[in-house]
């Protein structure tokens, strides 16, 4: 585990991350949910999935997580730490290709950091929240068709965050270069009705999908 430092409207921080050295040429920096941290098992075997497509990887904290808070702090807090973390990443190998990506609220920051300039090579999303469940007058879609780069969306056909789905799907022909791939009948977290899995297991199984983007 290494620290990145972060330089917040407030003042600098440090968060947590793990780094991973891979040999194919690219970089794949995930980012968290908002009610977990980079070590929830999701984001893990996703993590070493991608590893083993031979990608580099680089997960982290939020820095809200680090001070012990259950709740995200201001959106301005999640593009600081995500521009961060980018320069990192473009240390530890300069010439590989950068890619966001994140579970729900941590690739909604990703997709609000790259729309405010942050220069990365494409962005995934983990279940992208589209609105609060129940809430679809709320969307979170404004910035979306400033961003130039690919947009990945990998989502579970029953996510309550992207109900109606044809809201979603609205919101995704409105960006520049996007598609998605559905995974039938999971909800916000991948998971199925009735196919009981850990969450790891069903965090790896993303990886094909994600590593097939980065490699396209």
């Amino acid at each position: 585990m290494t620290t990145i430092p972060v330089e917040l409207p407030t003042g600098p921080t440090t968060v947590s991350a793990d780094w991973s050295a891979g040999d194919a040429g690219a970089t794949v920096i995930i980012a968290h949910g908002a009610g977990t941290g980079k070590d929830h098992p999701f984001l893990t075997g996703l993590t070493e999935a991608l590893a083993a497509h031979g990608l580099s990887t680089l997960r982290f904290n939020f820095p809200y997580v680090e001070q012990g808070r259950r709740m995200p702090g201001p959106a301005t807090h999640a593009i600081a730490t995500w521009r961060a973390v980018v320069a990192f990443a473009r240390e530890q190998d300069p010439t590989a290709t950068v890619w966001a990506a994140g579970k729900s609220y941590g690739g909604r920051m990703a997709s609000m950091a790259v729309a405010d300039g942050l220069v990365v090579d494409g962005l995934a999303y983990l279940g992208y929240p589209l609105h609060p469940p129940g809430r679809p007058e709320k969307p979170r879609v404004e910035h979306l068709p400033a961003i130039s780069v690919p947009q990945l969306f990998v989502e579970g056909g029953n996510d309550p965050f992207i109900q109606p789905v044809s809201q979603f799907e609205a919101a995704v022909a409105t960006c520049q270069d996007a598609r998605v791939v559905w995974v039938e009948g999971g909800g916000h977290t991948f998971e199925v009705k009735g196919r009981k899995r850990p969450a790891a297991e069903i965090g790896a199984s993303l990886a094909p999908i994600v590593a097939e983007f980065v490699g396209r």
